[in-house]
């Protein structure tokens, strides 16, 4: 056996700074300080692990002491006036102390004596201060030259004292660029592709990918064809994750879950799996856009197998698939069953709802409330009240009772004694097919097939409202009462004449608002409260809405109502949002009070709590519209 064989990582460590690799920052500032003789007494070079740090101070000692080039970068500790220290071994003061000692010695051969200590932030804290003073202030031929992973954990008090190079990591392009150069110098048969599986798996290190370049060799010979070559480093190949993205746009989770147990049988590791699946997914994402392609790192062919295949997904969809199975890299680590948590993660994916779904179901949605629209009474009439009303949905502005009146279909005349005022007829009668003029001009429909009025009148408001006669006969109609609304003593004729004289409505009095009162109690305050609820769901946002109802009235102090409440965030929109509640009370029930609320802890309130199935199952409840969607799409909550 030959015992002269050197590992790729040694036989191939630059000698110069030309041949150091994508450190061109560092390498042309060094030899500037060199050609200008203004070299610094300490420097500081900090990066990834295998992209050039020992080997760039190295090149440095090398070339300011002018080491002939026979000697071999690992054999210049060997010499006088070059020293390497290993500071995860030779940490403590002592071994600082004795530095100390050494650094008065003048070089016995050269220019410096030059100091390269690896690893610097393994030093202790007591061994850092007692290196400080000779740092700061060293003798003319000594530098030094700290290489570390880790600046974070170097005081700064040291770092102050250096001049300070970051070496970056090294590019996917520039690792196959220098792989190619090796392998054509050690006659390595090896494609592409395969190339660009040794340098993502380095990971911006140059000497790892020479390790593992090593190691294939070892394994298939001077020839490495990709498939041995994935046998060999046992990494999941981007031909299975093109084959199972493949079985995703099938839908077919019977073909994912066997390919998953091909790979998880041959070896493949569970986070190395997840870790390759998001990556394939990222890169499917950015291949959505050609311009984006210089961010993945493959071959030109697969670049255009990303781009072909990212078609058929949306970028909502990859970007919930990639936060599945980044969620899961996270939660299997602490999984008692690693492979059944991976295959609950994989079925997500299969099962997931795409987005041209949820699209589908909007437009169905909205199909159904046209539809709904038509089939209500009056047609599209009945639509138009909240469109006018509410400035917000962009509707025309609101009309006149009397231009309602005219749009709409009036009922046939009754041959009864016709009733001095259009407006009192049109509400004592008791006619469906008309509307209501409100007292601020505005018209209130009747309610749908549905039960949905478009303009509601708010429960306990009471409205007067004038008979035709006295003797009027009530069995036939004239007498009717609809919703809340109440009778009112006759009005006076001269005053309803006065009124009809001057082209206004004929209303009592009585129709005016009721003056504001206070609550003497609590108990009027939970009598009220269900009708109050319900007067919010048409006159606040939904989020308001659906936070009050988590909240009960607890308390009533000189016009203060107190609401329970579970969590920060419902009494944070209680507080924000009081004054809205205060104006819908005020306006639908005449209490001129005023909220707070009183954050309750979790565990006084646990005879609440309800699993999310059960929380959706009351919410279905309370929301008719809620249930008709689950009802007809078989809605349910995301698991």
């Amino acid at each position: 056996m030959s015992t002269s064989y050197k590992a790729l990582t040694r036989a191939y460590r630059p000698q110069t700074f030309e041949d150091i690799v994508s450190q061109e920052h560092v390498s042309n500032t060094l030899k500037n300080a060199i050609a200008n003789e203004r070299l610094s007494h300490a420097y500081l070079f900090c990066g990834p692990r295998g992209v050039g740090k020992t080997t760039m101070a190295r090149v440095l000692a090398r070339t300011i002491n002018e080491v002939d080039m026979n000697v071999d970068g690992e054999e210049l500790n060997n010499t006088l006036n070059i020293i390497e220290i290993d500071a995860a071994s030779n940490n403590s003061v002592e071994d600082i102390r004795s530095l100390r000692e050494r650094v008065r010695i003048p070089p016995q051969s050269g220019r410096y004596k030059v100091y390269i200590i690896d690893e610097i932030h393994m030093l202790s804290k007591a061994a850092f201060n007692a290196l400080l003073k000779t740092l700061e202030e060293p003798p003319a031929h000594v530098i030094f030259i700290f290489a570390t992973t880790e600046p974070h954990r170097i005081l700064p008090t040291i770092l102050s004292r250096c001049q300070r190079f970051d070496f970056r990591r090294i590019t996917v392009e520039e690792i196959v660029d220098r792989l190619k150069t090796i392998a054509e110098k050690e006659s390595i048969e090896i494609d592409t592709e395969s190339l660009h599986v040794i340098a993502k798996k380095a990971d911006g290190a140059l000497r790892d990918a020479l390790g593992i370049l090593d190691q294939a060799v070892a394994f298939c010979g001077t020839s490495i064809s990709y498939d041995e070559l994935h046998r060999a480093l046992n990494i999941v190949s981007t031909e299975r994750m093109f084959e199972l993205t493949d079985a995703l746009i099938r839908k077919d989770a019977r073909a994912g879950m066997a390919l998953l147990h091909n790979l998880l049988h041959i070896g493949n590791d569970i986070q190395e799996f997840l870790g390759a699946l998001t990556e394939h997914f990222r890169n499917m994402y950015l291949a959505k856009d050609s311009q984006n392609f210089y961010l993945i790192e493959a071959t030109d062919d697969t670049k255009q197998r990303f781009q072909k295949i990212a078609s058929h997904f949306s970028e909502d969809d990859l970007m919930r698939m990639m936060h599945i199975v980044h969620e899961a890299e996270f939660s299997i680590r602490n999984a008692q069953q690693p492979r059944i948590h991976l295959e609950v993660t994989l079925l997500k994916l299969f099962h997931m709802s795409r987005t041209d779904g949820l699209r589908e179901l909007v437009l169905k949605l909205d199909q159904l409330e046209q539809k709904v629209t038509s089939d209500s009474p009056g047609g599209d009439t009945g639509k138009a009240g909240p469109e006018q009303d509410s400035p917000g949905h962009g509707g025309k502005p609101s009309q006149s009772a009397e231009e309602a009146a005219k749009q709409k279909p009036q009922p046939p005349p009754r041959k009864e004694k016709p009733a001095p005022s259009s407006a009192s007829q049109n509400v004592g009668t008791g006619d469906r097919s008309g509307s209501t003029a409100e007292p601020g001009g505005q018209v209130r429909d009747e309610p749908d097939i549905f039960g949905t009025p478009t303009l509601k009148r708010p429960k306990n408001h009471l409205s007067a409202v004038s008979l035709p006669d006295k003797n009027a006969d009530t069995a036939s109609g004239h007498g009717e009462i609809r919703g809340n609304l109440a009778l009112s003593p006759k009005p006076d004729p001269e005053k309803s004449g006065e009124t009809a004289q001057s082209g206004q409505n004929p209303l009592p009095q009585e129709t005016k608002r009721k003056p504001l009162r206070q609550a003497e109690n609590l108990d009027e305050i939970t009598e009220i409260w269900p009708d109050y609820l319900e007067t919010l769901r048409s006159s606040v946002s939904n989020m308001l809405y659906f936070s009050i109802q988590k909240t009960r009235p607890v308390a009533l102090d000189k016009g203060l109502v107190t609401l329970e409440c579970s969590d920060s965030f419902t009494s944070d929109i209680i507080r924000e949002q009081h004054r809205k509640l205060c104006d819908v009370l005020k306006e639908h029930f005449g209490y001129a009070l005023r909220f707070t609320s009183q954050l309750v802890e979790q565990e006084k309130r646990s005879d609440n709590v309800h699993d999310p199935y059960e929380h959706f199952a009351e919410l279905q409840k309370k929301d008719p519209a809620l249930r008709r969607i689950v009802e007809l799409f078989g809605a349910e909550l995301e698991y």
